[in-house]
């Protein structure tokens, strides 16, 4: 367990050092002022967590401030931590003991490691004694049929795959049809890559989560949408796309290791309400993990 805690320390290192990290002594002069303010303020769109959400944060700690007469760095910073993880919200508990098999349908644009993390992702109900099914929904990425097919001979899961250039909803269609005769657990589509703002790639992402209920109605049972860490920001409107386009119900933050913008968590849950269901927390299978509001506050301001 101590490894695993240690493992976000590690990965939140960046984000810690860039930004959260100096925020705490903003609070460390002598005198509280509106300079003080909007230097933390500064901080926090720096850390990528968004104008409207870093004015709710501002607003909240000196309203704590104010209230509690804190005048301590430490008083300050559990002040802090408090507002911060109570802006993340606690993920329902995905639908996925109830349905067999229950479908779940990875979305997101190009680069986010949406191929990879669906292998972790499958390796991890794997080891919780779940039988999972692969689909290589990414036809348009002969690479990414191979990717997964690797991923999957490596973790000992089988993989549902069509030709490079097929169609995307024959396949997702395909893979459900084997996930119900060979008795699976769970099913996990990868689909293409495909930038928010290409108005026929969306709809076509539309088509293949229409086909997966036709092959099994209620499904897909959930819609996680991969982002990327590194993208800050723009990340935001990556997600509200998804949303509208294929109701995206929740997040898997990928990368989190390799950025300085962790701070984006934030700003995806309080503006557009989505929780982040997993992490990305390292390269090796074992490193997306449930994401963890306590140990990610913790570690961005430790």
């Amino acid at each position: 367990m101590s490894e695993l805690f240690n493992k976000w320390r590690e990965s939140l290192d960046r984000t810690r050092k860039a930004t959260f990290g100096r925020i705490v002594s903003v609070f460390g002069g002598s005198e509280v002022n509106q300079e003080t303010w909007d230097d933390l303020e500064a901080l926090l769109i720096q850390a990528d967590v968004g104008v409207e959400t870093s004015q709710y944060i501002s607003h909240h700690l000196r309203k704590a401030v104010q209230e509690q007469g804190i005048i301590t760095t430490t008083e300050f910073q559990q002040a802090l931590g408090v507002i911060l993880r109570d802006l993340l919200l606690t993920p329902i508990q995905l639908d996925i003991e109830t349905h067999h098999p229950a479908v779940i349908l990875l979305v997101g644009v190009n680069g986010s490691g949406k191929t990879t993390t669906a292998a972790k992702l499958g390796n991890l109900y794997a080891r919780e004694g779940k039988k999972v099914l692969l689909a290589a929904g990414d036809t348009y990425r002969a690479a990414a049929i191979d990717q997964l097919q690797v991923w999957g001979e490596r973790l000992n899961l089988p993989v549902i795959a069509g030709q490079p250039d097929s169609d995307p909803g024959a396949v997702a269609y395909d893979s459900v049809q084997a996930a119900i005769a060979r008795n699976m657990d769970i099913l996990l589509i990868d689909t293409a890559g495909r930038l928010h703002t290409r108005y026929n790639l969306m709809e076509e992402l539309k088509k293949v989560n229409r086909v997966v209920g036709k092959a099994l109605p209620g499904a897909p049972h959930a819609v996680l949408l991969v982002l990327d860490a590194t993208t800050g920001q723009n990340a935001l409107l990556q997600a509200r796309a998804f949303q509208q386009a294929v109701q995206a119900n929740g997040v898997i933050l990928t990368k989190l290791d390799s950025s300085a913008r962790g701070g984006m968590a934030f700003a995806i849950q309080k503006e557009l309400g989505l929780p982040i269901y997993y992490a990305g927390l390292g390269e090796k299978p074992e490193d997306l993990q449930p994401f963890n509001r306590d140990e990610f506050v913790k570690n961005i301001l430790a």
